[in-house]
């Protein structure tokens, strides 16, 4: 019977949703979360009245509505969220994209209404922005996109009201006259002891899409105002000074800028850019490591439209041009065609080597050129199919790829995915003594429906395949995984929320056969009150093939967290078992804690911090090393755009020279403290003001400054 009425649920939701239409204003509205613009008396009104987490499609708890109007320069979504406690709505002051713990609203579109990508938009009570793009092809969500666009929001008596308005020239939408469809969905999270997850439709879990279930949203005209130009010049200021160096100043200008050619097509520019690092990357484990580190894009003008560039493969990686002098990208959508172009020139040519057994980082002396052409087709609402091809050249060095890929989703609960590429290489002989020559295969198969989820993997990395302008840092292996889970829901009357049960297996050869590694999982994960979620991997085989020996490791992990009051969340990840001491090549046994804690403090201040801690020791139990990693970030904030933020990094290693089979010192340390100053008046206009300082030690001389910095960056947005 529950199935029959969530059946009729959805046909009704679905019947009402091509009604719907939004409405065209000619109003002035301000943006003030106020709503008494005559325009919003005439908007159409979305109500969102669906849970559809922790529970399946039942009404929603606390009422909440979406207001939806336009004009030719605008669209406007406004908010209506009702709250019996609204003393315990959680809303602060925080930067852009950070604020998904709070109470929030928000609403994504498809304006193609093809099913397959949408921009999603999300506000807490006082205005803070998160944006990101929403792909199903790509089964992704990526929060690193940035638009420019308006929002206010105000707590009141009965809950709180949230008014935004993003402006056409930022999206890209369908071309050509007459009217339009979009699909649309209105969304609402109301944390509480749970964090209940409210949607304006009916969603099915049995079907393995987001967008396709968008409601339909008629009533859109293909029509904007204005040149559809942004312009963005940066000013970069910074005084250096290093152990034992004359202090050094620069001063550098940079232009951006984006054209709107089509509604559906953006040529973005860029000269001189400022792409100087405001925020420290997170410090990472990086001892006893077979593998070398990533961290992920931040830069402007390489996040807006990487969606384009994205594939099965990572086939690029933007920040392997580190230092670009001008760029350029072309992206666009017309119908089902959709394609995208970069180039860059870079003054350095980063190089990750990768192999079967490692990978390092070298650069190559003198400026390179990195180019990519992708593009897509859509055919009908179940397939996809695209190609990719890049270019990166230097002084006796080049590298070329091409790849074709595909997606087609088979069922409404199963998709496969494919793609294929071929590389040729050049190098000088002190990285590789000959061309190289190589090919890339990755295909997956998954399900997922309302209580399982499986799927399998495999991939082919041929020794000679190299896309220095992606990612990849292990080649001359295939592998393949496999894995199954099981969703068992509980209830707000019952001592779990959710239950899930896991089986994993992978396995890599390498080309000639031999093992190179295979291993299994067996999770239980655990979701409860205060937002609680513990998750134990309590059985995880081993099998590492290195430096001509076969390794058998059993290892253990075991991670929780927790809402532990409205503004204190506590986390703990523990993880042990055997593992390999990669400098001495044998047998080894480790241990990894990292606690971690955010707390704030009203709505102006905000602190992190976590701990990460690994010790790793003989099989006789000696101890090789031990490593130290707290971090922390400490945040007040003036208002919705303005904040000064302080972090604190130190590394600390101990080592025992005994224990090595090569020189070591017996201790090295380093200390990082940033301090910045922000004030964003949307993504691109921003006055930055920052010092930053770095310290290192060892065994020998204790910790000592080696290098100091104080930057100011202006740049300021002109919407045309």
């Amino acid at each position: 019977m529950k199935r029959l009425l969530v059946a009729c649920a959805i046909l009704v939701s679905a019947s009402v949703a091509h009604a719907i239409e939004a409405h065209k204003t000619t109003d002035r509205i301000r943006v003030d979360a106020v709503l008494d613009e005559p325009a919003w008396k005439d908007a159409t009104s979305i109500p969102i009245a669906y849970e559809w987490f922790p529970s399946d499609n039942v009404g929603a708890a606390v009422p909440a509505e979406a207001l939806v109007a336009w004009d030719d320069q605008n669209l406007y979504v406004a908010f209506r969220a009702h709250d019996p406690n609204p003393e315990r709505i959680r809303a602060r002051f925080n930067e852009r994209d950070l604020a998904l713990n709070d109470d929030t609203v928000g609403f994504l579109i498809d304006p193609f209404n093809d099913d397959r990508r949408a921009y999603q938009f999300r506000i807490n009570p006082l205005g803070v922005q998160v944006d990101a793009i929403n792909s199903d092809v790509e089964d992704s969500e990526d929060f690193s996109w940035d638009a420019i666009w308006d929002s206010a929001g105000r707590i009141t008596a009965d809950g709180y009201i949230v008014e935004v308005a993003v402006p056409l020239q930022q999206l890209r939408i369908p071309a050509g006259a007459g009217p339009k469809t979009w699909g649309f969905m209105a969304t609402r999270d109301w944390p509480r002891d749970v964090r209940h997850r409210f949607r304006s439709v009916v969603t099915d879990p049995n079907r393995d899409c987001l967008i396709c279930q968008f409601a339909d949203l008629g009533g859109f005209e293909a029509i904007r105002a204005g040149r559809n130009a942004e312009v963005t010049p940066t000013l970069t200021s910074s005084v250096a000074e290093a152990t034992g160096s004359d202090r050094t100043s620069d001063v550098e200008p940079g232009i951006s800028g984006r054209w709107a050619i089509t509604s559906g097509t953006s040529l973005q520019g860029t000269l001189n850019p400022d792409f100087s690092q405001v925020e420290a990357d997170a410090a990472a484990l990086d001892v006893n490591l077979r593998f070398a580190l990533s961290f992920p894009e931040k830069r402007p003008f390489f996040l807006e439209g990487a969606d384009f560039f994205e594939t099965q493969l990572p086939l690029v990686f933007t920040r392997t041009i580190a230092d670009p002098v001008a760029g350029l990208k072309l992206t666009g959508k017309s119908g089902g065609d959709s394609f995208g172009v970069l180039v860059a020139r870079d003054r350095i040519t980063n190089l990750l080597v990768p192999s079967d057994q490692s990978s390092f980082r070298t650069t190559i002396p003198g400026e390179s050129t990195t180019a990519v052409m992708r593009y897509r087709r859509e055919l009908g609402k179940s397939f996809t199919a695209g190609g990719l091809v890049s270019l990166r050249s230097g002084p006796g060095y080049s590298n070329r790829v091409a790849a074709a890929d595909s997606f087609l989703r088979l069922t409404e609960q199963d998709s496969l995915r494919v793609q294929v590429a071929g590389s040729t290489a050049e190098y000088p002989r002190t990285i590789a003594a000959d061309d190289l020559r190589g090919h890339a295969l990755r295909t997956r198969y998954s399900h997922n429906d309302r209580d399982w989820s499986w799927g399998a993997t495999y991939i082919e990395l041929s020794p000679g395949f190299r896309a220095d302008a992606g990612l990849f840092d292990q080649v001359g292996v295939r592998s393949a995984s496999a894995s199954a889970q099981r969703r068992i829901r509980g209830g707000p009357d019952k001592w779990y929320r959710n239950l899930y049960f896991s089986l994993g297996a992978d396995g890599t050869r390498e080309f000639d056969g031999a093992w190179n590694e295979w291993g299994g999982d067996v999770v239980v994960t655990y979701q409860g009150p205060h937002e609680s979620e513990i998750s134990a991997n309590i059985f995880a085989p081993n099998q590492e093939f290195f430096d001509g020996r076969v390794y058998h490791n059993t290892r253990r992990n075991v991670s929780a967290e927790m809402q532990a009051t409205r503004d204190v969340g506590l986390g703990l990840s523990a993880s042990w078992g055997e593992s390999i001491d990669f400098t001495n090549s044998r047998q080894a046994e480790f241990v990894t804690l990292v606690p971690s804690a955010n707390v704030n403090i009203g709505r102006r201040i905000h602190g992190e911090g976590s701990w990460t801690h690994q010790t790793f020791r003989t099989v006789a139990g000696d101890r090789i090393f031990t490593v130290d990693i707290p971090q922390a970030r400490l945040l007040y904030h003036f208002s919705r755009r303005a904040f000064i933020r302080a972090i604190l990094q130190y590394r600390d290693v101990q080592r025992d020279p005994a224990q090595y089979v090569v020189p070591v010192g017996a201790k090295s340390s380093g200390f990082l403290s940033q301090l910045l100053f922000s004030y964003r008046l949307d993504a691109q206009t921003v006055l930055l003001f920052g010092y930053s300082d770095n310290y290192s030690g060892n065994d020998r001389v204790d910790l000592t400054r080696t290098n100091r910095t104080l930057f100011l960056k202006v740049g300021y947005a002109w919407l045309f």
